[in-house]
């Protein structure tokens, strides 16, 4: 039994757990109004949170499925596939059903309870896009543009959306910007994991945005989106606190810069590789680089997700204790 939960946490990714996290934390920071009791905060975090997490390993369980073949090719997916195997194929659809099921009797509940049909709306197309994201025959992550459109939606817009709707009806143009600087900065930290499958998924014929491009254009263009999402985060976060005559947390903002700049030295890493095997008639020792480096990009997701999950806490207590 233990086995087959840490199996199912397996394929469902519960690595994702923290950046899921990040998303509810942006949303309740820039939605939360200090008017609202503590006992209706904690209730609306724990069904805002539980439905995002079941949300994103329904994607993530999705995704293992429709992927398997090409995962058994690739020994850094090795655990997806063992876990995929000991678990059962036809159990973990049963699963799958089991769980949009009570995801979405979850989220009925919670838009009848907070009078918001948004939220329902935001988790049926969010929820649709996810999945088709893998599934054949659309499949969109191998549909080129469409792979970063629908990313940026399923994995920055739609949650942090769906947890700002959770505690506010309120339109804040700062959140726009903030949400903005989210969205190029998710696809720009993508963008190196799209490169470390790139061998394999240009070998599949998988067209993802990275395989169209070819490797020295789509490094560059994830330098490009996260330094222009970083400077629009922290643009956001600076006008609402001198909105809110608080103009003094900006000094947290360095925190940004810091992160951004540790990460941004690994991406220029890939494109100076990636230049090299552009460049040489071998390229078998330049992909193992490459491959070797763009696997650490979850580590440099959880630097840049986690520094705007501490800006967002910063943001939350300066509303209800300064």
């Amino acid at each position: 039994m233990l086995k087959s939960i840490k199996s199912l946490g397996t394929i469902s990714r519960a690595e994702f757990l923290l950046p899921n996290l990040g998303s509810l934390i942006m949303g309740l920071a820039w939605g939360a109004i200090p008017s609202a009791g503590i006992g209706e905060l904690v209730v609306l975090i724990i069904l805002s949170f539980a439905i995002i997490n079941l949300s994103s390993a329904i994607g993530a369980q999705v995704n293992t499925l429709s992927d398997r073949e090409l995962d058994a090719k690739d020994e850094r997916k090795k655990n997806l596939v063992e876990a995929t195997h000991f678990f059962g194929v036809e159990r973990l659809k049963k699963v799958l059903i089991i769980e949009v099921a009570l995801t979405l009797i979850l989220v009925f509940l919670f838009m009848l309870i907070q009078q918001k049909a948004i939220l329902l709306l935001l988790w049926i197309v969010g929820i649709c896009l996810g999945c088709v994201y893998s599934l054949p025959p659309i499949r969109l992550k191998s549909r080129s543009w469409l792979a970063p459109v629908s990313l940026i939606l399923v994995l920055a817009i739609f949650p942090v959306l769906f947890a700002y709707y959770s505690f506010t009806n309120e339109i804040n143009p700062f959140f726009l910007v903030s949400l903005s600087g989210l969205a190029l900065t998710v696809y720009g930290v993508i963008i190196p994991t799209e490169i470390r499958d790139y061998f394999g998924d240009k070998a599949m014929d998988i067209e993802t945005m990275t395989v169209r491009l070819g490797l020295v254009k789509a490094s560059l263009l994830s330098i490009a989106l996260l330094t222009t999402g970083a400077i629009l985060t922290g643009i956001a976060f600076f006008l609402e606190w001198t909105h809110r005559h608080q103009s003094w947390l900006s000094i947290f903002l360095i925190a940004i810069p810091i992160a951004v700049i540790l990460v941004l030295g690994k991406f220029k890493k890939l494109h100076s590789l990636s230049k090299e095997i552009a460049s040489s008639k071998n390229q078998a020792s330049g992909a193992e680089d490459i491959v070797s480096l763009s696997a650490h990009n979850p580590q440099w997701i959880m630097l840049v997700t986690q520094t705007y999950s501490v800006l967002s806490i910063i943001l939350f207590l300066s509303k209800f204790l300064l």
